[in-house]
């Protein structure tokens, strides 16, 4: 059972796509891997994700302006419990 406060990796997906229209997205949760970890929540879900993502939001940009594109959109994320995130920029 997830909380509704916590961050999902379908949440995090759906705003991606509404925000940066992507060509390519995987996000995965790998919180579970982090548990004991700093900003683990103890539930095993919704504080490190790792998000492949590409599009045309993203060409020629530069490595952190792509980056920064992403942390926008997932602000609110952040703000509710979001402690790690890895990017991979596919282009």
């Amino acid at each position: 059972m997830t909380d509704p406060g916590v961050p999902t990796a379908h949440a995090i997906e759906a705003r991606l796509r509404e925000a940066l229209s992507p060509t390519v997205l995987e996000v995965i949760d790998e919180s579970a891997a982090h548990a004991g970890h700093s900003g683990a929540n103890g539930l095993g879900f919704g504080t490190h994700f790792r998000v492949r993502i590409g599009g045309p939001a993203f060409t020629g940009r530069t490595r952190v302006a792509q980056h920064r594109l992403v942390y926008d959109a997932l602000q609110k994320f952040t703000d509710a419990g979001l402690h790690a995130l890895a990017i991979e920029i596919r282009v």
